[in-house]
């Protein structure tokens, strides 16, 4: 009886656990492969039986049937193929299976014997942190999972360098990991845009609290090199975080950036919604998932497809998304945040009126493109218009960068140890806990809620909007100058007041 060989699946970012087991009878030669393997997984056997030949090893004349359990799991590519090779080699009894109980099988085979690498692998080594079983993957991988210091790691090149492994009395202990891939990309400056304070002031409320931000403004007046200069603001990864992005670009076709670093994506306004939202077969996750933990910035905002922005709103309040197909459905997650920009209508010079040649209804027409719904979920709204001849030329004043770090750093601090989160996650529940308004506060609120006709959500956003600020001001209490500042980001001058 042989020993089941154990590996991992892949869905979305889970690695759930497969074994394959093998059976060899005397008989008309044959291979049968069953467990719900799709495609490419049936392929295995001509890669399987070539690369075994290859290595000088028997392949056997006869009956062999393989099972991949579970049977009600999809098997996507090429990842089975080492351990159905080593499955077939241990039910021969070519390879000894003393060790199997304690690894884990993860490659692609080549039809030489080579090992190849797979998407996913940092996703089943994760699966191994502070387990006893270890993983046996391609060497190809070494830096990839070099960050999970607690995984018992065997790189191998070719299928001999397993079959060695298996046949050694006792395991030898997994060389020690190289040192992650953490260099930084190089910083650039707040400071190098010249200028809009407002907007500026505007860019350091959304990263100490977490908020969605949009910028409208003509052409060429900073908004992308704002955008920019987000992720250098942020806080640092926390080690849950850095672990998560890793999960989600070891499963994509994405480069991924350096580990630990805040992911910025910035995706093209023809992009479909499956590049977006997510997609394919196997689902692979879109944009969104791939700015886990990082920035999503949508440049011209209004010219992508009117069905894509719509499917942000769910990923926006919900921190993930859920993309179901016919056979298949995957949650990733989605807990992004969104800067967007845009121009203030088609030709970009609205606040011009001897440049600009749109007529009203045009104006209206483009700014309908985005919805009251989403525009509800933005909490941040900034006017950035051209900048002064004088701060054009004169030398910049702005804070140090390294100091508005340690600022935001200090209100996210906050927000941790309060909440637990940051305040752009609070739920209704948390922020009647956590968003205490002193009286007067309390009261424009409210009065502003009236005369602009805001919604409950406007309502909340604002509240938690107020308490970054306070929060970057180290105040317990929301006060008036609070709600000013969060009410200035709403752009309510576009808003119809109510009668």
């Amino acid at each position: 009886m042989s020993i089941p060989v154990r590996t991992r699946a892949q869905v979305g970012i889970d690695a759930p656990r497969v074994l394959v087991e093998a059976h060899f009878q005397t008989g008309s030669p044959s291979f049968t492969l069953v467990g719900m393997a799709q495609t490419a997984v049936r392929e295995a056997r001509d890669r399987v039986r070539s690369a075994i030949r290859n290595a000088g090893l028997k392949y056997p004349q006869g009956r062999l049937v393989v099972n991949l359990a579970p049977a009600d799991l999809a098997k996507h590519g090429g990842r089975f193929d080492l351990a159905i090779a080593v499955a077939v080699l241990t039910a021969t009894k070519q390879v000894k299976g003393q060790h199997l109980h304690r690894l884990e099988f993860l490659g692609e085979l080549s039809l030489y014997g080579d090992i190849r690498p797979v998407r996913g692998a940092f996703c089943a080594a994760a699966k191994l942190a502070d387990a006893d079983t270890r993983l046996v993957a391609p060497a190809s991988h070494r830096l990839e999972l070099a960050p999970l210091r607690d995984v018992g790691y065997y790189p191998v090149a070719t299928l001999l360098d397993v079959v060695r492994l298996l046949e050694a009395p006792d395991l030898p202990e997994p060389e020690p990991s190289p040192r992650p891939n953490v260099a930084r990309p190089a910083t650039t400056s707040l400071s190098d845009v010249r200028g809009q304070a407002h907007a500026k002031r505007a860019l350091v409320v959304a990263a100490a609290g977490g908020h969605h931000m949009l910028m409208t403004g003509p052409p060429g007046t900073g908004k992308t090199m704002l955008a920019r200069r987000l992720p250098g603001l942020l806080p640092p990864l926390t080690p849950t975080e850095a672990i998560e992005v890793a999960n989600v670009y070891s499963v994509s076709i994405r480069d991924a950036p350096p580990f630990g670093t805040r992911p910025f994506r910035d995706p093209h306004h023809t992009a479909s919604m499956a590049a977006i939202v997510g997609g394919g077969n196997p689902i692979v996750p879109g944009e969104i998932t791939l700015a886990h933990c990082g920035v999503l910035f949508l440049d011209e905002i209004p010219e992508y497809q009117r069905t894509v922005l719509e499917a942000l709103r769910e990923p926006l309040e919900a921190e993930e998304v859920a993309v179901a197909r016919v056979n298949q459905a995957v949650r990733y997650p989605a807990g992004f945040q969104l800067v967007a920009a845009m121009n203030p209508c088609p030709a970009g010079y609205v606040c011009d009126e001897a440049r600009c040649r749109c007529t009203p209804r045009q104006v209206q027409q483009y700014r309908s493109r985005l919805s009251g719904p989403l525009l509800d979920r933005v909490d941040i709204r900034v006017e950035v218009g051209p900048v002064p001849e004088e701060d054009l030329w004169s030398r910049s004043t702005d804070q140090d960068d390294d100091v508005l770090r340690a600022t935001i750093a200090t209100a996210h601090q906050r927000q941790i140890g309060r909440a637990g989160k940051t305040n752009a996650s609070l739920n209704t529940r948390e922020i009647d806990r956590y968003c205490v308004m002193k009286a007067n506060a309390g009261l424009l609120l409210r009065r502003a809620a009236r005369r602009f006709g805001l919604s409950a959500r406007a309502v909340h956003r604002l509240r938690k909007v107020a308490r970054t600020v306070a929060d970057l001001d180290r105040k317990d209490d929301i006060d008036t100058p609070h709600v000013a500042e969060a009410l200035g980001y709403r752009a309510l001058d576009e808003q119809q007041p109510v009668p």
